[in-house]
């Protein structure tokens, strides 16, 4: 049982509608790109290139989730506050936990069939799906769901925390998000100014929403509210969910310090917290928001960490935050590509980066999703220029667009409508788009793990994908490291990387730390906005 992806369109309002979006996102309709694309941003936004920048932009959006962490090469433009005004500086009111009322978090019953298991028999479940875990109290506690589903419920269930390490795409989102409807209806109503009882910490809006889709499809049925609290967006009908009432929030980390800052809401009533992608929030500089918020929420909670790696930043960050946790690996620990992923390294120079990515569209074209991937905002927008006038319909998204832009990429990507897009490592991590044909390294990523999570974005839900990725001699200090991760994927080693190895006798990635150091800057380069989605597609189709 994999999570579902389900595309929840937007409020249909004509006035941010783009002219040829999904019809979720406004009316919608055949319209072809080219100048009506560009005369409709232009007169929406003027010539700010799409970005939040100036004084705040549309939303006041500050990157990726208007939270302060760094944002590295593919990161978030800072808008909407002055540049004194830091999130770091924001305090919070220190809670007061005295007199605090008992709530009950067990709920797990053990059917009779999984109660009749051998332990021999268990052991045979895990081998097969090289499941490892620690804590159990008993070794049947898991029913005859999938991997992280069938370990995770039971243990979200029983009330304890759980550290939950899983691979990308593997539907962790169902892991914690059904327990959280359990438990939310197991307590006491909301009063009036009363906060959540679940929040769902994430790093990137676009996990956030895609979060939200499924904590809305699936809590309708248990009349339980949610409501999704990001950077980038208006903040007012943010507020008027927090203000009306809802029992789960999912959350990035700067809007959620904004809203309590302002106290539209509070964390008092939270019992079930969630961090989810626990890795990349700390890889983007957010630990010092983690702490600030889990400072304000009372310490008997029920947390859930899950994470795709296990680094020692992100263990260390859980032994402070998770008290005597169940541990779930499904995989390995380790830095680990999907196997069902076919990986491809070509190594070649920048300057035939171009050419040959124009040569492997014509090959692998055929209507399906194509997600590339540049390593910076600039070059992003320098590529989909290039793509766009050579007739290929290629829509780009990167830290710098505003939300409404973002959104319209995303939902024409999702519907097919527009088949490639071009992205920064803003969409590398919890973007889930059902059929990615394939993923392009158009440069290859300053981190082992962001390679991983980059490739990640295909072969999802247990279907096959493919990864190409251009390696040149710059990327040369990350060969060896990569070499151990095809091998341990069962990939073909190209002789010209292992040659590239030999030679450059150096071993970083994934034997010491994957986490660059992003340091708390990265606001982006706003001079380099180019407004590439407006570029007329040419006449020409070269598919």
């Amino acid at each position: 049982m994999r999570a579902l992806i389900v595309s929840a369109g937007a409020t249909n309002d004509d006035s941010t509608s783009m002219p040829g979006a999904a019809p979720s996102y406004g009316r919608g309709g055949p319209t072809p790109y080219g100048v009506i694309e560009a005369r409709w941003w232009r007169k929406r936004f003027g010539d700010r290139g799409f970005s939040n920048s100036g004084a705040g932009g549309r939303g006041g959006g500050r990157g990726f989730d208007g939270g302060r962490g760094g944002r590295g090469r593919g990161g978030g433009g800072r808008g909407g506050r002055p540049k004194g005004d830091d999130l770091d500086a924001i305090s919070l009111p220190k809670p007061d936990f005295r007199g605090l009322i008992a709530f009950k978090k067990d709920f797990y019953v053990e059917s009779p069939s999984v109660r009749a298991m051998t332990e021999q028999e268990v052991m045979m479940y895990r081998a097969r799906r090289d499941i490892t875990m620690k804590g159990m109290m008993s070794l049947s506690q898991f029913g005859c769901f999938k991997k992280q589903i069938s370990l995770g419920w039971p243990m979200a269930l029983r009330g304890r925390d759980l550290i939950g390490i899983a691979e990308t795409g593997s539907g962790k989102t169902l892991a914690y998000l059904l327990p959280a409807f359990v438990h939310v209806s197991a307590q006491p109503r909301l009063a009036q100014g009363e906060g959540p009882i679940a929040l769902v910490l994430a790093p990137t809006r676009e996990l956030a929403v895609q979060i939200q889709e499924e904590a809305v499809k699936f809590g309708s049925y248990a009349n339980i509210r949610s409501t999704c609290i990001y950077g980038g967006a208006p903040k007012g009908p943010q507020i008027r969910d927090l203000k009306r009432g809802v029992e789960i929030v999912i959350a990035t980390p700067g809007r959620l310090i904004d809203m309590l800052e302002a106290q539209h809401t509070n964390l008092k009533r939270v019992t079930y917290l969630v961090l989810d992608e626990a890795d990349r929030m700390l890889d983007m500089g957010f630990e010092p928001q983690i702490r600030k918020l889990v400072s304000q929420i009372r310490p008997d909670r029920q947390t859930l960490y899950w994470s795709a790696t296990w680094p020692r930043e992100v263990e260390t960050l859980a032994r402070q935050f998770l008290r005597n946790p169940y541990k779930v690996i499904i995989g390995s620990a380790d830095l680990k590509a999907n196997q069902s992923i076919r990986q491809v390294i070509e190594v070649m120079t920048d300057l035939e980066k171009y050419n040959r990515l124009i040569r492997l569209l014509k090959d692998v074209m055929d209507g399906s999703k194509i997600l590339i991937f540049v390593e910076t905002k600039k070059g992003c927008d320098q590529v989909t220029r290039q793509l766009r006038m050579d007739g290929w319909p290629a829509l780009s998204i990167h830290g710098d667009k505003s939300q409404d832009e973002r959104d319209w990429v995303l939902a024409d990507f999702k519907s097919g409508r527009s088949p490639i897009m071009i992205a920064t490592d803003v969409a590398a991590r919890g973007l889930d788009v059902k059929d990615i044909k394939c993923v392009v390294n158009y440069d290859f990523p300053s981190s082992l793990e962001d390679y991983v999570h980059r490739i990640g974005r295909t072969g999802r839900a247990g279907a096959s994908g493919t990864a190409f990725s251009f390696f040149t001699h710059g990327n040369a200090k990350y060969a060896r490291d990569l070499i151990k991760i095809l091998q341990q994927a069962g990939q073909v080693v190209p002789p010209q990387l292992a040659a590239l190895a030999r030679s450059s006798g150096s071993n970083m990635g994934a034997s010491g730390s994957n986490f660059r150091s992003r340091g708390r800057g990265g606001f982006g380069n706003r001079s380099s906005i180019s407004g590439s989605n407006t570029i007329p597609l040419s006449g020409r189709r070269p598919y």
